[in-house]
């Protein structure tokens, strides 16, 4: 099932609502589908009907301290919550949205019980014999949805500072792998790393690296 987002006037909990009547209700996003380095991290969530959490909203519309915070309450607010990581390896072999899938995946396999519901932000994802709704920007209008993107982008953030330590000429902790001109430079200079996703062709790289 797909449904196209539209402006909201309720609240985000409330549009999870219309659908808790169904069963529990799993939300689910990733991190880390564009970077040319590291992993994709995705991220499902379950809440009680009565939690809410002030400040949740889309990762990306939050500040990293905003979402370290969010990060911390979320977790010990929710029921259940797990994480699927994909490595930069596998995304060369099975490309980025199957890679995406996966995780995603792994995430609600890895939860202690098995949703009704699973709410995923995007329009590519299926589970067979799941209820399965693809909302494109559902991290602006489900509440669930929102929490997971938090954990998934906070998730992610740690596993590419911890990259840094391994990898210290690259800044990993300031881009996270996504291709900047500062990452791009580095690249050049020192070459590619062992997280460097070797499928993801650059105009910039073509015939120096690949």
């Amino acid at each position: 099932m797909k449904i196209s987002s539209s402006p909201a006037s309720a609240s985000l909990t409330e549009f999870d609502k219309r659908f808790r009547n169904k069963g529990i209700l799993c939300g689910v996003d990733e991190a880390g589908r564009g970077p040319i380095a590291g992993p994709v991290v995705s991220a499902a969530v379950i809440f009680s009907e009565d939690v809410y959490i002030e400040g949740v909203r889309d990762s990306k519309k939050l500040s990293p301290a905003r979402r370290q915070e969010l990060y911390e309450k979320i977790t010990e607010s929710c029921m259940f919550w797990a994480i699927g990581v994909v490595d930069n390896k596998t995304i060369d072999e099975i490309n980025i949205l199957n890679a995406t899938r996966k995780s995603m995946d792994i995430a609600i396999s890895a939860l202690s019980v098995r949703p009704d519901v699973i709410i995923v932000d995007g329009n590519f994802y299926d589970k067979e014999n799941r209820h399965v709704i693809n909302i494109v920007k559902a991290d602006d209008l489900s509440f669930s949805v929102a929490a997971a993107s938090i954990i998934a982008k906070v998730t992610r953030d740690r596993i590419m500072c911890d990259y840094e330590l391994l990898y210290p000429c690259f800044s990993f902790s300031r881009h996270k792998g996504y291709c900047t001109s500062d990452h791009i430079e580095e690249i050049k200079e020192h070459g590619l790393t062992d997280i460097h996703r070797r499928s993801f062709r650059l105009k910039t790289l073509q015939g120096e690296l690949f």
